[in-house]
């Protein structure tokens, strides 16, 4: 009789596979509150990891980290008719505390556009102040109607950057920058996820602002993911909580701003852009784990793994040692495997009478003997290959699954049959849009045909990318 899988099939049911995988690697649990999360450590390890990678790029951009309150007055989020509008459906509101009924309802924050513009308000006097470069790490709550584990939660972990700046082309290109050099950079350089940069149509973008730019990846089953956002909001917010500055010329002038942020969402876009039946596998650039150094059997074998895991982490490389020769090697294989540590080394009796070990790698599979002396200088070049191989079947999956159309009807065959499409936004246009929204398919962003970002809705040759989405 056949051992029934650890994990189901992606082909089978690739949403219960992403439940198992959760499960099995240990990464999350549902919290008791509907659509809240527990993250427990080894995903958690994951997050850390994708902190320290962009909040260096963050910093390199300039930006310098503060952090605001939880709880926002209601009435401010009522000041930006769109964005209250926007956020309406989604916000928790808090209308008692300390036993009694508040003055006045408290929302627990969506998002900090709001707050932060009125604090902006007070800081910013004169262009000397300006640009103001603002990014938050917190966490935020939006009630979410179909919850599912990293993807959408009523509670999420996140950063989020709100900046000023003295003119509209200062913001444009800041926001701009972030898009490119802080999100795709990591994305695609540590997530190994080859996202499409593009321009969100005006039913998709962020409620309050004049453009938003997005970062759309393709996951295993076909779907689309938004992976990140960066805002252009204009003096909207300017205009709502009078955050103005005094010129050169000596005038008051509202400063134009930006936000943008990326979430623990993108621990669900690594899963499901890069696991398998075999569990999830992890790009050893982010990896909190490169290298787990396994003894098999044996009191030897146990000393040698921990004497091996040190030289490696001299070396620079990110290692934990596995000595539990109480637990069955095979589960602790399995295990480890499950939660995609790009490299096993494992070690038993024979392989130190033999002075070797075996590497198992587990982004291209396979097994093979390696020399003991050889593991530190052999080690960083595996890695950079299966780093590359992540992002390259990443690469190789949108462009073999996306499928250029010319009809409304044939971006939702593209769709609906698990793949993206890309037709011209002149031929598709708002109305199409809307048909295909009734069909649960939308426009995920708007691209030139060279694949750069365009200028404006409407610029000449500007292709919509359409798909189901998370």
């Amino acid at each position: 009789m056949a051992k029934a899988p650890v994990l189901t099939p992606q082909s089978e049911d690739f949403p219960r596979w992403y439940q198992d995988l959760i499960n099995k690697a240990e990464l999350a649990d549902n919290g008791p509150v509907r659509g809240t999360m527990v993250i427990r450590p080894y995903g958690y390890g994951l997050w850390e990891r994708m902190q320290q990678e962009m909040d260096a790029r963050i910093k390199d951009a300039g930006a310098q980290n503060a952090y605001f309150p939880l709880f926002i007055p209601q009435s401010y989020l009522t000041r930006e008719a769109e964005h209250v509008e926007g956020f309406a459906p989604e916000l928790a509101v808090v209308t008692h505390g300390g036993g009694k009924e508040l003055e006045e309802p408290v929302v627990v924050r969506p998002t900090s556009e709001t707050i932060i513009n009125d604090y902006f308000s007070k800081w910013i006097q004169s262009y000397r102040d300006l640009p103001l470069l603002i990014n938050q790490w917190a966490n935020v709550v939006r009630w979410e109607m179909r919850p599912r584990v990293f993807l959408r939660t009523t509670e999420f972990l996140w950063q989020e950057g709100h900046t000023a700046h003295a003119t509209y082309e200062d913001a444009r290109d800041y926001a701009a920058y972030i898009h490119k050099e802080v999100y795709a950079d990591f994305m695609v350089n540590v997530l190994g996820i080859d996202v499409v940069l593009g321009r969100k149509t005006p039913r998709e973008r962020f409620a309050g602002a004049i453009n938003t730019l997005t970062l759309e990846g393709m996951m295993g089953d076909g779907k689309a993911l938004q992976m990140g956002t960066s805002h252009e909001l204009g003096t909207n917010f300017s205009k709502a909580f009078n955050t103005t500055y005094l010129s050169k010329d000596g005038r008051q002038e509202l400063a134009w701003q930006t936000s943008w942020g990326s979430s623990t969402r993108m621990v669900g876009g690594l899963i499901m852009s890069h696991g398998d039946d075999n569990g999830l596998r992890v790009p050893p650039r982010l990896a909190a784990v490169q290298v787990v150094v396994m003894a098999i059997k044996g009191d030897e074998a146990v000393a040698k793994v921990r004497e091996i895991g040190d030289r490696l982490k001299a070396a620079g490389l990110r290692v934990q040692v596995d000595d539990r020769t109480d637990t069955p090697f095979g589960r602790r294989a399995v295990d480890w495997e499950l939660k995609g540590v790009p490299v096993r080394i494992e070690i038993g009796p024979r392989d130190l009478e033999a002075g070797t070990a075996m590497l198992a790698r587990r982004i291209p599979g396979g097994k093979e003997p390696v020399r003991l002396d050889a593991l530190a200088e052999l080690l960083p070049v595996i890695l950079e290959e299966d780093q590359a191989q992540l992002l390259r079947e990443s690469r190789e999956r949108r462009e073999s699954r996306t499928t250029e159309v010319r009809t409304i009807d044939e971006a939702s065959e593209a769709a609906v049959a698990g793949g993206w499409a890309r037709i011209p936004w002149s031929t598709l246009g708002q109305e199409g849009e809307a048909r295909l929204a009734e069909q649960a398919v939308s426009v995920r962003c708007l691209v030139a045909e060279d694949g750069s970002v365009p200028q404006a809705d409407d610029a000449p040759g500007t292709v919509a990318i359409v798909a189901r989405a998370y």
